[in-house]
């Protein structure tokens, strides 16, 4: 199937799987100009699908790196009103929100971390009503990727550009079915088959997960009212959407006070332009304590102390670890791709659609059934060829979930 026709076809997924755009609806884009060739296709499919109006908000990395090298840390904290109300605006209307990610995990690599500390906290707080909207399935929203130059020679740095690039870009349009000859039909039965796993899950109900792997031995205890996800989802108005595209996992959220024990990351994790590696963090009740970290340690710490809630946990996904992204065998330093071929964890925020009745309740409701807030949600990776999972029942029955990284149920 030659280039164009898989990018057609990649775009048909993201309107029509990832976010359902039909007569009428709006879509708000958000997109670096690396993404544009995808941009266009994206544009002229919704229209074609009879959307009312296709926002598209580019951005440059070149410029937001100079932006950022540039500016003070009160100007880089200040987030003027008029994003915030374009985006409720949007959010207002049902749009269907499209995050195409394409930077450099190394973007701002280098800069003050107490800038890009100032940074992170002011959007997060400007934003915070809009992301608890998405966190609850309000509207409709979908983040997938397009591949950058620099972010192309970050995963092949022995190619040239213009080889990098291609084969990012091939290798995307692999993971989310845009190779097959009817991707639509395939992301049908694989969000079937992920949703098997999410009832199983809910039929088990287990009170707790233990991980255990080389470097991790935790316990995550989960709400009494928790619910498995995964895949498709749907929004305030009953319209089905795909929030990740790819996707290989099911989650949930866990306890906030019932997290014990210790983890360890399994891949690098790419946060606001800059690697975080080889880390470990230890829990107690729901808390990290103690933390370390051999690349990124200040990056790390500036996580933990963006609010209160950061140093909780929001969610526990499960993927296996013979998965399609993992099968590759590609480090892509991207959480979109690498949290798809590993099971992971998140600091911060818990999606309120992770207890039942979630959607309909306050954030201090959602506290109360034990879903941790904060204006952040961090996805680290922890699955391994060698990680067993069980679960453990409030009898203490224990059921064999994943045995060395693969599902046994």
């Amino acid at each position: 199937m030659e280039l164009n026709q898989k990018l057609q076809n990649y775009a048909e997924l993201l309107v029509d799987v990832g976010l359902n755009i039909n007569e009428g609806k709006r879509m708000f884009i958000n997109a670096t100009t690396d993404a544009l060739p995808l941009v266009r296709k994206v544009v002229e499919v919704a229209y074609d699908r009879g959307a009312a109006e296709v926002k598209v908000n580019l951005s440059d990395d070149k410029i937001q790196r100079l932006n950022v090298e540039n500016r003070s840390v009160d100007e880089l904290a200040t987030v003027h009103d008029w994003i915030v109300e374009e985006r409720m605006h949007y959010s207002n209307e049902k749009a269907g929100f499209l995050s195409l990610i394409s930077s450099s995990p190394e973007l701002l690599k280098g800069i003050d971390p107490m800038k890009l500390r100032k940074m992170q906290i002011a959007t997060g707080t400007a934003l915070k009503e809009f992301s608890a909207r998405s966190q609850s399935d309000y509207h409709s929203w979908c983040v997938a990727g397009y591949p950058s130059p620099e972010w192309a020679k970050l995963v092949y740095p022995d190619l040239d550009e213009n080889e990098a690039v291609e084969k990012l870009l091939d290798l995307i349009l692999y993971t989310v079915r845009a190779d097959q000859e009817n991707p639509v039909e395939a992301w049908l039965q694989h969000d079937k088959n992920l949703h098997e796993k999410v009832d199983y899950l809910n039929g088990k109900k287990f009170h707790a997960l233990r991980f255990v792997s080389p470097g991790t031995d935790l316990t995550i205890e989960l709400p009494e009212k928790h619910l498995w996800a995964g895949a498709s989802s749907k929004d305030s108005d009953g319209r089905d959407f795909m929030a990740n595209m790819p996707t290989e996992e099911v989650f949930t959220a866990p306890k906030k006070t019932g997290v014990n024990g210790y983890v360890s990351n399994t891949l690098p994790l790419s946060y606001g332009g800059n690697i975080i590696d080889d880390f470990k963090l230890t829990f107690k009740e729901g808390k990290v304590v103690d933390f370390e970290a051999g690349v990124g340690y200040e990056i790390l710490e500036n996580i933990l102390e963006t609010d209160e809630g950061a140093r909780f946990l929001g969610e526990v996904a499960l993927v296996p670890d013979d998965s399609p992204i993992s099968n590759t065998g590609t480090l892509f330093y991207n959480t979109l791709y690498d949290e798809n071929a590993s099971c992971h964890i998140a600091l911060g925020s818990g999606y309120a659609f992770s207890v039942d009745g979630g959607k309909e309740m306050s954030r201090e409701e959602l506290e109360q059934e034990g879903i941790n807030d904060s204006i952040t949600h961090v996805d680290f990776m922890i699955g391994s060829a060698d990680l067993d999972i069980t679960g453990i029942e409030k009898d203490g029955t224990e059921t064999a979930i994943f045995k060395k990284g693969d599902w046994a149920i």
